[in-house]
């Protein structure tokens, strides 16, 4: 190799050559440092500036990104930059890193001015506690969810250079749009005003096309408007209604179930729950000034218990569509976690969520699983959440506008903590339907089938087989009379034979067939069982 070299010399490798290499070596310790030397040279550089042109604020948007908790950061450089935040918000008196070269002469002998700093964030809790204390951040302020009458004023000062059809009323709209933030509230404006564009347009195309003898080939909407046209231009109060159909609150978007459309009518009697209801619940949420003038203050708490298939779920909808409120469906069994602490984290969520959107109703399907009385073997699961769950129904973090409403076909297997006053204060039975409450349930699953005028409806009712069945076998009498109907008509067709002989009506025969297989769900025991149960733990 030597001899190589000495007849070859252009061979030699120069020593710069091996420098490149160890160069590229070092190459990301560099980088790494360089982008944690800069990133620390910002924040210095800003707090520099600050006080070089004080008085000053320093505004830090999403301040979680930069200052989160120093124990749950991965890297070093991370915490580094955490800690030098602190350092420059602790010398607020001084002109940090400032030497008299940096300011002029003028400046210099002035005194530092007020510096102050304001960070802003959605998530508090993820921010290092060492920034919250003071010194640093003294004063913490919360922007919760604006109220009635912060909506309105947002919506007055939104819409107070929008040209405004006649009277407008802003605290309809305000009622209406519960959980609406700012935010929100702008896209609601927008959505309006986007929907009066439309329906003028829409006018404008009409009138040409009349004026035209419908002739669509000419050009209208390259027609000057006139100014009797320009001054029709305004946004009504319809179109701010329909808004509110069409936007969704940005809080809303997570957890909440659509307002249903189940109605009262579709529940079938129960006269004495709807007027309960109407009551406690839904009064309070339409009319909540009434209430406060004379300081009623009712329980906020209901259970429903009875017999299953008697129609509990379909009261609480009915009580929601009925409110208009925001409205949560949990299932109970959905909310159990192995893992510790999942769970009631998730009931925290659920009950800081109907707060920050109150009016809300929060309805608890099959509560039992989540309430089952404490002190079982292997319950501790269970336990946990329970606890959690009575501190939420307490209201110790003042649920006011949270209605609370448990569906259960076990109440004998809660805990008693649960059904206390202040609670599940209000304990209403749902029984089985009576004559005429049967009635009206097989009208309600009548409606949408091709019932014959034949069928008397009252007196299938009051029949002796119907004695006993549910709301839920009601529903499958009906469906089971329309599937009667339905494989006559199919044999009909089958076999070839006249559709005039083949009827597309729901005649009382089916309704006999139906009757022969549809059997009460419920046994006269547990009828026993149940009503035993309503005069142990009834409120009505």
């Amino acid at each position: 190799m030597d001899r190589l070299v000495a007849e070859r010399p252009h061979l030699r490798m120069p020593l710069p050559m091996r420098l490149v290499c160890h160069s590229t070596r070092s190459q990301p310790r560099r980088s790494y440092l360089g982008y944690l030397v800069s990133s620390e040279e910002n924040i210095r550089g800003l707090f520099q500036k600050a006080y070089r042109t004080a008085p000053s604020i320093v505004f830090i948007d999403e301040i979680d990104a930069i200052a989160s908790k120093r124990e749950n950061l991965q890297r070093e450089m991370e915490r580094r930059i955490v800690t030098q935040l602190m350092t420059c918000m602790d010398q607020f008196h001084q002109n940090i890193g400032s030497s008299s070269s940096d300011l002029d002469a003028e400046s210099a002998e002035k005194k530092p001015g007020y510096v102050i700093v304001i960070g802003a964030t959605n998530r508090p809790d993820a921010v290092d506690q060492a920034l919250r204390r003071p010194g640093r951040f003294d004063r913490e302020i919360s922007l919760g969810v604006p109220d009635e009458n912060a909506r309105k004023q947002i919506l007055k000062m939104l819409t107070q250079n929008l040209r405004l059809e006649g009277e407008f009323d802003l605290f309809k709209i305000a009622r209406a749009t519960p959980g609406f933030v700012g935010a929100d509230l702008k896209a609601l404006v927008d959505k309006a005003g986007n929907l009066a564009m439309k329906r003028i347009i829409d006018e404008r195309r009409a009138q040409y096309r009349r004026n035209h003898d419908g002739n669509s080939k000419h050009d209208w909407w390259r027609q000057p408007w006139d100014a009797s046209e320009v001054e029709g231009l305004h946004i009504t109060m319809d179109d701010f209604e329909e808004a509110t159909k069409m936007v969704q609150p940005s809080l809303r978007r997570e957890g909440f179930s659509s307002v249903p459309d189940v109605t009262w009518d579709d529940v079938g009697g129960l006269d004495s729950l709807r007027k309960e209801f109407d009551r406690c619940i839904i009064r309070r949420i339409k009319h909540p000034e009434d209430y406060e003038v004379f300081g009623v203050n009712m329980q906020a708490g209901f259970l429903l218990f009875g017999p299953p298939g008697c129609g509990k779920t379909l009261i609480a909808k009915a009580v929601a569509h009925e409110a208009g409120a925001n409205f949560i469906h949990i299932k109970g069994p959905e909310l159990l976690n192995k893992y510790v602490g999942e769970s009631e984290s998730e009931v925290r969520k659920i009950f800081t969520r109907a707060r920050t959107n109150s009016p809300c109703i929060l309805f608890f399907d099959e509560v039992d699983a989540l309430t089952t009385k404490r002190g079982k073997e292997g319950g501790w699961v269970v336990e946990r959440l329970l606890n959690q769950l009575l501190i939420e129904l307490d209201g110790a973090d003042q649920r006011q506008g949270v209605y609370v409403i448990g569906a259960t076909n076990r109440i004998d297997v809660i805990d008693d903590a649960v059904l206390r006053p202040g609670r599940f204060g209000k304990k209403l039975y749902v029984p089985l339907p009576g004559a005429e409450e049967r009635v009206s349930i097989l009208k309600a699953h009548a409606r949408s089938k091709p019932i014959s005028f034949d069928v008397d409806l009252a007196a299938l009712a009051h029949r002796e087989e119907c004695n006993n069945l549910t709301g839920a076998d009601l529903a499958s009498l009906v469906n089971e009379a329309a599937m009667a109907a339905l494989e006559e008509r199919l044999e009909f067709l089958e076999n070839g034979t006249s559709s005039m002989n083949s009827s597309s009506l729901i005649e009382l025969s089916h309704f006999e067939r139906a009757l022969s297989k549809v059997k009460p769900s419920v046994s006269e025991q547990q009828i026993k069982h149940y009503e035993a149960l309503s005069k142990r733990y009834s409120s009505n």
